[in-house]
C-alpha cells in the first residue's frame, strides 16, 4: 500500500452514496432527492459533509474520519426539534448498515461507524431548525482480491 491509497478513499462519498439509496432515509425525509452534500430545498433534508473530528492513524490503510450529518428543517420552523432528531437517528442507524455489506471489488470498505459524540439541536442564526451528529467512520481502500 502507499500513501496515496488512503487518499483516494472518500467517507463522505461513500455514506452520502448510500444514505441517498437507503429506503429508511427516503421514508424518514419524505422522499427522493432529499440528500446532498448541501443544503437545500426540499425539505427536510439531510446534508453528508466532512466533520471536523477523527483519526488518520498512521495515515495507512484503515483511518477513522468523522462524517457529519446534518438534518435541516424548513426555514419557517417545520419540522420541530423532536422530528428532525428522530430524522437523524434514523440516518445514523441507516449508515450503520454499510457495515454488514459485501465488500464491492474495487470500493472502498467500511469496517466500523460510531457516533463521535451527542446528537446536537443546532438552529442556524436565522432560525432554519437544524440537528448536527457526528460519526467516526473506519474505512479502508478496496482490497486486491487473490
Amino acid at each position: 500500500m502507499t500513501s496515496t491509497d488512503i487518499a483516494d478513499v472518500d467517507p463522505v462519498a461513500v455514506v452520502l452514496a448510500w444514505l441517498s439509496e437507503h429506503p429508511g432515509v427516503t421514508a424518514a425525509l419524505g422522499g427522493p432527492g432529499r440528500v446532498s452534500g448541501v443544503r437545500e430545498a426540499p425539505w427536510p433534508h439531510l446534508r453528508v459533509a466532512p466533520g471536523a473530528g477523527g483519526d488518520l492513524r498512521t495515515l495507512e490503510w484503515a483511518t477513522e474520519p468523522e462524517v457529519t450529518l446534518e438534518v435541516y428543517g424548513d426555514p419557517s420552523g417545520w419540522p420541530g426539534p423532536h422530528a428532525l432528531r428522530r430524522i437523524a437517528l434514523v440516518c445514523a442507524l441507516a449508515a450503520k448498515e454499510l457495515v454488514d455489506q459485501p465488500a464491492v471489488p474495487g470500493q472502498p470498505v467500511v469496517s466500523a461507524i460510531r457516533p463521535s459524540g451527542v446528537l446536537i439541536d443546532s438552529p442556524l442564526v436565522d432560525g432554519q431548525p437544524r440537528h448536527i451528529f457526528g460519526l467516526l467512520t473506519t474505512i479502508h481502500p478496496p482490497q486486491e482480491l487473490q
